[in-house]
């Protein structure tokens, strides 16, 4: 044996030295490596797209990497269609189609037989939309897909069930002030689109004990239906099999569309200022914002670039950069921008700092809001951003599930067909000036709505290195003090 591995050893040796010998050399540092260009291009969405005779638009690609079927289900129903005294209505639907039972099956006996059938199903419900989804396996795919039907279109609510889910949604409603976060999230939402708006319709005691069986079987019948669905469907199978199976899976289902009204659009923001909710923390978090754009417009390019330089990029933006790594003050501190579907997006600069600095943080931010304003960014900064937006746009079609949700997302809420094929060429013609432009037009410091939650007295008394007090920085000089919302009727 020894012989023979004698033998063989410089053998394989001399082989592997041509390679070797042709091989690149190292260059000394990281930064001399150099990468041929990345070529990618999305998907075309009209290739996975069909309609089912029901009405239902369905994007669907063949994925046999698991032998698994994922079915997702984009729904034209959401919090802004229950009536007025019955907010909490449409998350209760969802919620109890999939806990509730379901056609023939009790609630008990739909759980037992997705257990069996490892079939996970989930039902959920937004202000301004609802989803649901199935994953499956391959092998069982028939009874699984005919079981999440049943769900959406015979939901049982059994009584029991939607008895526990009031009374737990009760016990949970009497701990919203326990927590400044939650504080936090329904203050911010009523103050940047006003009171009543579907961003900021509270559930109360009173309208969750509104919410008997009779309501949800009517909201249930009235508004959901297979035509104000768009279905994203990947997975291990045939195509024309699966379409065959969705097609027999939801052919009795009746066919006659609701008149879905929109979503309201207008919003009522609170006066720019300073407004503070006493709760007795150790920590002030604090939300800074305004108002923004819709999803089309024209500056939602050179928003996202300047968004990423001042807080969106995490250690290497600006706000991250001056508030938690240079001054120590907050862990986490950044900003982020949405742009509106339905009713305007915002901006929010938001971190959490100890009580005598949250005023002084404050400045920091509103100070780098200025400079990006006054001074516009550095040419670094700008390439840098949008190199890693260009470089990470792939990852929106990182598997085929994943860009058939991106198409049914698109589909259901009528984004422009060529907004991905043009995307990063928009990107890479945001400029500087683009930046300062957009900056100095939409970050306006006067127009801002500042919010902080928590000890009054140990935010005023602030810290004796910083002597900056969060009256400086409203207008006038005025703070409004918010009381606490009473948590079962969210009235001051």
């Amino acid at each position: 044996m020894r012989s023979k591995l004698a033998v063989l050893l410089p053998a394989v040796a001399a082989l592997a030295l041509p390679a070797l010998a042709q091989a690149p050399a190292l260059p000394k540092h990281p930064d001399a490596l150099t990468f041929p260009p990345l070529t990618y291009e999305p998907p075309e969405p009209a290739g996975h797209r069909v309609v089912l005779k029901n009405g239902m638009v369905v994007y669907i690609a063949e994925d046999r990497a698991l032998p698994l079927v994922q079915i997702s289900l984009q729904m034209r129903w959401g919090g802004w269609l229950a009536p007025e005294g019955q907010e909490g209505l449409a998350g209760l639907v969802a919620a109890q189609m999939r806990r509730g039972g379901a056609g023939a099956l009790s609630a008990e006996a739909l759980d037992e037989r997705l257990d069996f059938l490892a079939a996970q199903v989930s039902v959920g419900a937004s202000d301004t939309g609802a989803s649901a989804n199935l994953n499956a396996l391959a092998d069982n795919l028939d009874e699984s897909l005919a079981l999440f039907v049943a769900i959406l279109k015979e939901p049982r609510f059994q009584q029991d069930r939607l008895d526990l889910a009031r009374e737990q949604m009760l016990q949970e409603m009497k701990k919203r002030n326990d927590d400044a976060a939650d504080i936090e999230a329904s203050e911010w939402g009523a103050l940047l689109y006003g009171e009543g708006h579907v961003a900021s319709r509270f559930t109360t005691e009173a309208s969750i004990k509104a919410l008997d069986r009779a309501a949800l079987l009517a909201f249930h019948k009235r508004w959901v239906h297979p035509g104000q669905m768009v279905a994203a469907v990947s997975g291990a199978f045939d195509r024309k099999a699966m379409i065959a199976k969705l097609e027999a899976a939801f052919a009795k289902w009746p066919t006659a569309r609701p008149d879905v009204p929109p979503v309201p659009k207008d919003i009522s923001p609170a006066a720019p200022g300073v407004y503070r909710v006493q709760k007795d923390v150790n920590q002030g978090r604090v939300s800074i914002g305004l108002p923004g754009v819709m999803r089309g417009d024209p500056d939602v390019y050179a928003l996202e670039v300047m968004n990423e330089i001042l807080g969106g990029s995490g250690f290497t933006s600006r706000i991250t950069r001056t508030v938690r790594s240079n001054e120590g003050l907050a862990y986490s501190a950044g900003s982020s921008l949405s742009f509106g579907v339905y009713y305007p997006g915002r901006f929010r600069a938001a971190f959490q700092s100890k009580s005598p600095t949250v005023a002084y943080a404050t400045s920091l931010v509103f100070d780098e809001i200025r400079k990006l304003r006054e001074q516009g960014v550095t040419a670094e900064e700008l390439e840098s951003i949008k190199a890693n937006l260009v470089a990470t746009f792939p990852s929106n079609f990182e598997s085929k599930a994943r860009a058939m949700s991106v198409f049914a997302a698109d589909e259901f809420t009528k984004r422009s067909p060529g907004f991905w094929k043009t995307y990063r060429d928009r990107i890479r013609a945001v400029t500087a000036e683009d930046v300062k432009r957009v900056a100095q037009k939409h970050l306006v410091p006067e127009k801002m709505i500042v919010l902080v939650v928590g000890d009054q007295a140990a935010i005023d008394k602030g810290d004796d290195r910083h002597p900056v007090k969060l009256e400086a920085l409203a207008p006038g000089g005025k703070v409004v003090t918010l009381p606490l919302r009473d948590p079962m009727t969210m009235k001051r």
